[in-house]
């Protein structure tokens, strides 16, 4: 009987560099898994790439808009009319995805409702856009500057990073509404009654859900982030590697999340994009992508795992998500909820994506074609995710 086979990243790098890495997508080792079985798939493939393109709320980005004469310490700034964080001393600030413009026209129509936000900022500084900077300070004997007013462009900013404090979840829910009334969420509208479903995810394709219990992924890990090189940071904010998860250590329901963060001026606009959601507000689309080296037959068969074998759960967002009830309405995998209908209380209700597929699988392909040129080799990560407790 042959050894259990095992390999180390440095291994695998100087097969990418020499041009003999074997790199797959999640989606074609589900299939290779079935047929080699994970021992076979970890002598065979050296990588296996991933991908989501999917609304996240919680990024956002830190940029240093450069000084003026006399020299400022800004405490409030403002992008197109989007506050942004100003509290990191002189010209420094935080944009958030989801801040939305203080005068944005609908909302003086429609109480609530935006149309503008800091993801639109950054889509538009990445598409080469000019953004109206104000900032205003209060004075002191170092910085006397009390107001500035310009025009930049992405390119004008000596520093600006994509840094986004929660992305990439691993597993969410599949919402519905169970009330008499629509219902507008950050999961998109929800007709009562249960006559919709929507969910988030890419399934086999999402990059937690091919390392489970966070072997590979950590503290510097290389990424493909925005359309460019970006790395995970650290664990994102909500982080919850204790939940329920299956044999094959999948999670069951919202778990783990990641921190990511890369260089804004090398990123893409088709992959980032500002959005703004009927009745929640605004968010930012992000694509994201994570190769999973195969160390092992361990990690062949965590990445060979399929949509009929990731299950989540069905939550009513009409009045027990808002009131803090946890109750499930129905187990269903991703290979039912793709296929456009699952079951909740005994009725057929249609289902809808607010991640891509398609852009998932083109990260993944992207992703691919990078390793394989050699031009991305991959980094072991400082430190790995804090993984499950229980």
């Amino acid at each position: 009987m042959s050894p259990e086979p095992t390999k180390t990243y440095a291994e695998i790098n100087a097969r990418i560099k020499a041009g003999e890495a074997v790199v797959i997508t999640a989606e074609e080792m589900v299939e290779v898994v079935r047929k080699e079985g994970p021992e076979g798939a970890a002598r065979k493939i050296d990588v296996v790439t991933t991908g989501t393109f999917a609304p996240m709320c919680s990024s956002g980005m830190f940029i240093n808009f450069g000084q003026m004469v006399p020299t400022i310490k800004a405490a409030k700034v403002w992008l197109n009319k989007v506050p942004a964080y100003g509290g990191l001393a002189a010209v420094d600030a935080y944009l958030g995805a989801t801040e939305p413009a203080e005068d944005d026209p609908l909302n003086k129509i429609y109480p609530g409702e935006f149309r503008y936000g800091g993801g639109h900022v950054i889509e538009d500084l990445l598409k080469g856009k000019k953004v109206f900077l104000e900032a205003k300070g209060y004075g002191t004997d170092c910085y006397a500057g009390r107001k500035m007013k310009k025009e930049v462009t992405l390119q004008d900013l000596p520093f600006a990073l994509l840094c986004n404090p929660r992305n990439g979840y691993q597993n969410y829910n599949c919402a519905v509404n169970l009330s008499d009334k629509v219902v507008h969420t950050y999961m998109g509208m929800l007709k009562p009654k249960c006559k919709n479903a929507n969910y988030c995810s890419a399934g086999e394709l999402s990059p937690l859900f091919n390392d489970p219990l966070y072997r590979t992924i950590g503290i510097g890990t290389r990424i493909f982030l925005g359309g460019a090189v970006g790395y995970v940071t650290w664990n994102g904010t909500q982080h919850n590697p204790d939940a329920p998860r299956t044999e094959k250590g999948v999670p069951l329901r919202p778990s783990g999340t990641l921190m990511v963060q890369g260089d804004l001026k090398q990123m893409d606009s088709g992959w980032i994009k500002g959005l703004s959601l009927l009745g929640y507000g605004c968010s930012l689309a992000v694509g994201l992508g994570i190769p999973i080296p195969i160390l092992d037959s361990d990690m062949a068969a965590r990445t060979g795992i399929s949509d009929e074998e990731i299950f989540t759960q069905v939550v009513d967002y009409g009045y027990d998500y808002t009131n803090g009830i946890a109750r499930t309405y129905g187990e269903v995998s991703y290979a039912q909820l793709k296929s456009g209908t699952i079951e909740v209380n005994g009725e057929d209700v249609p289902t809808a994506p607010l991640s891509s597929v398609a852009k998932a699988r083109e990260i993944a392909e992207t992703l691919k074609e990078w390793i394989e040129q050699g031009t991305f080799i991959l980094h072991e990560p400082a430190m790995t995710l804090p993984g499950p407790t229980k």
